[in-house]
């Protein structure tokens, strides 16, 4: 069950859109002052338990001669579940702290008491769902392809002109993430029978076992980074732009304890209108790989971007990177993926004395390894190995579904984005609530 009072939400908008009557003076009216929104975090999972919760974005227009831009935002996430598992977060975002420099930062504490882990390379790392299916003569358990991480970021990037739309960026992180198996006992605490989790080695235990994660690296570590890269901007607007393109090329070295590795990232984001300021096609194409040094295994999925307003980094696969993929599905030294979608804003119209919009966008996405991890197989048993592995079966992983979204203002923008993977071996499905358009 997802975020169950954030769906009942988006249903009563839907209402709202069906009753309120339609105004297009919504797409026209500016907005001045403060401005913000809230919304409950509320649902409920049968392993990590019941979700609690707030996130609240607080925008500052000004006198509005900027809007739709804004002075300055600030976002704010607070949300537990009642076996540990949590989500504490700031977001900061202004054009205008310091005069010509964008200025954004980020401080967050996420743990993750079951994120998912299904090995290294796409389609090479076999994904069995009967090993997580309860009724299945083969399970082993419902947590087998997950671990626990716990994750410790700060951010500050920062972002300038040079000449006409060409800009540059430069950043620095601090990352610690903590990692273990699956604490089940914890999440055992109070079930009934029935609903126990079975005590035995998941996906991530065996791959240390087999020596496969170095077991120096196993438990996580802490990491600073440093990023310098180009931008080129002609979009005509943030939020949701109906044209122009966003292009840019971030080189990101990480210094850890004992690794320092450096990673490319190519992103190419073009829009385009086809009715203007309601229909719109929209694409991003990225790469991002290995360039130098010893990357360790907790930092191939992170995703580096010359700017991300959201607090998941993991890829490929999920809400941010392909839809309807499991997360985490494809972790390799390089990859690269491409989302292609269609937006409709459908309906304009006024609710609590603010400006509304709601759209709609069918969505491909898909993603590939274009260079694989290397690490050793002799440390797994010879009748293991067909279980958990696959040579040379990697290929596109593709996926298909549709959004809806909720916009306050152009800016405070409510999504749900529902899944579907063409080949099982990434899932089933993926349903997503969140903020803002994918890019």
């Amino acid at each position: 069950m997802k975020r169950i009072i954030l769906i009942v939400t988006l249903l009563c908008f839907c209402v709202f859109v069906g009753f309120a009557q339609s105004d297009d003076s919504a797409k026209k009216e500016g907005k001045s002052g403060y401005n913000f929104g809230v919304l409950p975090a509320i649902s409920y999972n049968t392993d990590l338990g019941f979700q609690y919760g707030v996130l609240t974005n607080i925008y500052d227009y000004g006198d509005g001669s900027i809007y739709p831009k804004y002075r300055h935002s600030l976002y704010a996430e607070l949300s537990r579940f009642t076996k540990g598992s949590g989500i504490y977060r700031i977001f900061y975002d202004s054009e205008f702290l310091v005069p010509n420099i964008r200025l954004t930062a980020d401080l967050s504490y996420y743990t993750q008491q079951a994120l998912q882990f299904y090995g290294f390379n796409g389609y090479d790392a076999y994904y069995n769902k009967n090993y997580i299916d309860e009724d299945s003569p083969d399970y082993i358990s419902r947590m087998f392809y997950n671990h626990q991480r716990n994750t410790f970021r700060f951010k500050l990037d920062l972002q300038g002109k040079m000449f006409g739309d060409l800009g540059w960026v430069a950043g620095y992180s601090f990352i610690n993430m903590d990692i273990s198996t699956v604490p089940i006992d914890k999440l055992n605490k109070g079930k009934d029978d029935d609903d126990m989790l079975p005590d035995t080695a998941l996906l991530y235990d065996k791959y240390i076992d087999w020596g496969i994660i170095d077991a120096k690296q196993a438990d996580g570590g802490a990491h600073h980074n440093i990023k310098l890269g180009l931008v080129y901007d002609t979009r005509d607007n943030e939020a949701c732009p109906m044209k122009g393109m966003w292009t840019e090329l971030v080189v990101f070295n990480s210094f850890g304890k004992e690794e320092n590795f450096g990673k490319i990232s190519i992103t190419h984001r073009q829009y385009f209108t086809l009715i203007p300021e309601d229909l719109s096609v929209a694409y991003r194409v990225g790469y991002q790989g290995q360039l130098w040094g010893d990357m360790p295994y907790y930092m191939a999925p992170y995703m580096v971007f010359s700017y991300q307003p959201s607090l998941a980094f993991d890829g490929l696969g999920g809400q941010k990177t392909v839809r309807g993929m499991n997360m985490n599905r494809l972790v390799s030294e390089s990859m690269a993926y491409a989302n292609f979608e269609v937006r409709w804003k459908f309906a304009y119209f006024k609710f609590l004395k603010q400006q509304w919009y709601a759209a709609l966008s069918p969505f491909v996405d898909m993603g590939r390894t274009v260079k694989k991890m290397d690490f050793n197989t002799d440390g797994v048993p010879d009748d293991e190995y067909d279980k958990y592995f696959r040579d040379d079966e990697e290929k596109m992983h593709i996926t298909y579904g549709t959004g809806l979204h909720f916009a306050m203002n152009q800016n405070f923008v409510i999504t749900a984005d529902l899944g579907l993977p063409v080949d099982k071996q990434d899932g089933n499905m993926g349903f997503y609530i969140g903020m803002n358009w994918m890019f």
